[in-house]
């Protein structure tokens, strides 16, 4: 038994099992959070409350841009 022939066939086993695989690096929960905290903002502020308004504003910001760069790298790979 030569090991070069075994090595090749755990290769290809491997590649087929890999490409059944769907390619998911994230799942979206980003954008799901972003909107979560899109929706506290405008509350916040019908409510006077321009601080939390705020903050949770950069935040929805911030998980939107988490969001497009994840979703980029995704595409790419």
């Amino acid at each position: 038994m030569t090991p070069v022939p075994a090595a090749v066939g755990l290769l290809g086993q491997l590649a087929s099992t890999a490409a059944q695989l769907p390619l998911q690096l994230f799942s979206g929960d980003f954008l799901q959070y972003a909107i979560v905290f899109f929706v506290l903002a405008i509350v916040a502020a019908v409510f006077g409350a321009r601080g939390v308004a705020g903050v949770s504003m950069t935040i929805a910001k911030w998980f939107v841009i988490i969001f497009i760069v994840l979703a980029i790298v995704s595409l790419i790979l």
